[in-house]
């Protein structure tokens, strides 16, 4: 589990500057277009990483022990993590970066002239930081006193965390000692610009949706469809399935990517990001009503247009909104909105599935769905002058 941990950590940390890189390289009529570059990359990677192990064994003819973990994928891992080292320092060798000054001078007027208003009070602060300690420290200990799950007592936890935080930040203003980066981060959160909380709503429905795709697609597809039960071939050859229909989105992502610049050019990013998450949602409704498994890489075609749209928009939308000078900070801080609803849905999904669901993996698979669909409706309600003047051009 730690190493996991370590894996998802040094992911999350060379993701966050690259998106920061795009949107401070790039102009605004440019970024649609640049973000979509990556979904492709990002699609074309994972498509070849899920099929490597299978490369492995059969065309290199990796010997696979009895026992332990396959050596396919032992090597498999090593290459990924080569392969993640090798285009970092690749980015770093060959792509000049523009000094924070260059940034600020090119950045669009409107943007460059941004004015940043105030941080939050220390008052402010302090009640808001002791109410997340009280509530979060709180209900991780009743739970834990009541033998509830793990997952919900971490999310007290981390609530606990946040409030911490608060109240370290709210007594360094109140001494007036508030000018370093924690203090200007915490600041930075409290006065994220309007259409990054309103993408914050987007985001929320969107990462729910897919988290209840990736825990719930095995056993959903495993029982719904191949009608097995864990530990036996059928089951297996249902997990197999599913590995290519993650693999089938991917590709989709990558290849639809490129056509992103042309559907925002003519609906607007917000309308672009909207159609393309609801597409994601009927293909997630649609696991219900298919019993041929073959079919459901039809649905899959949906979510692929979905995540290549997730992967680009999003962010080419959020770095026309925030101040030059933010890019990196609000980019980091972005990625709350990822992590969140995550952990929510690792926390309440399961109770989901037991209480509502009738303990049926498939109507979770519905229930990302729906949210994709919430997440599009919300995506119309973002304010993206900057897309709407792209459409105009």
């Amino acid at each position: 589990a730690l190493g996991l941990w370590l894996m998802d950590a040094s992911i999350n940390v060379s993701m966050e500057p690259f998106l920061a890189f795009v949107g401070d390289l790039l102009p605004d009529g440019q970024r649609t277009a640049g973000y979509a570059a990556q979904s492709w990359f990002i699609g074309v990677g994972a498509v070849a990483a899920s099929a490597l192990p299978w490369v492995l064994s059969h065309v290199f003819h990796v010997a696979d022990g009895m026992g332990r973990t396959p050596e396919s994928v032992r090597l498999a891992y090593y290459i990924g993590g080569g392969a993640l080292l090798a285009c970092v320092l690749w980015t770093i060798a060959t792509t000049r970066e523009y000094s924070p000054a260059e940034v600020q001078a090119l950045a669009p007027a409107s943007r460059a002239r941004a004015a940043i208003s105030d941080g939050p009070s220390a008052r402010l602060l302090l009640t808001l930081g002791l109410a997340c300690l009280i509530v979060g420290a709180g209900g991780a200990l009743a739970l834990h006193l009541t033998g509830s799950d793990l997952g919900p007592q971490l999310l007290g936890a981390l609530v606990a965390a946040f409030g911490a935080a608060q109240l370290a930040a709210g007594a360094l203003k109140a001494a007036g000692r508030a000018g370093g980066g924690f203090s200007e981060v915490m600041d930075d959160l409290f006065r994220m610009p309007k259409v990054m909380r309103q993408l914050a709503l987007v985001q929320f429905f969107t990462w729910f949706g897919l988290f209840a795709m990736w825990i719930y697609a095995t056993p959903a597809v495993t029982a719904f469809h191949y009608r097995a039960a864990a530990g036996t071939a059928a089951y297996n050859e249902g997990a197999d399935w599913v590995g290519v229909l993650m693999a089938a989105y991917n590709g989709v992502a990558a290849l639809v990517a490129f056509a992103l610049p042309a559907l925002a050019r003519r609906t607007g990013r917000k309308g672009a990001h909207a159609l393309c998450l609801t597409l994601g949602g009927v293909g997630l409704l649609s696991f219900p009503l298919i019993h041929d498994p073959t079919a459901l890489l039809v649905s899959m075609i949906g979510v692929g247009i979905a995540w290549a749209s997730i992967l680009s928009t999003p962010y080419s939308i959020l770095s026309s909104a925030v101040p030059a000078e933010k890019m990196g900070v609000y980019m980091g801080i972005f990625n709350f909105t990822i992590v969140t609803p995550q952990l929510l849905a690792a926390t309440v999904l399961g109770l989901a599935l037991k209480t509502l669901l009738g303990g049926e993996a498939i109507w979770a698979l519905a229930l990302g769905g729906a949210c994709f669909v919430a997440a599009a409706a919300a995506s119309l309600a973002v304010d993206d002058p900057a897309g709407a003047s792209l459409r105009e051009g």
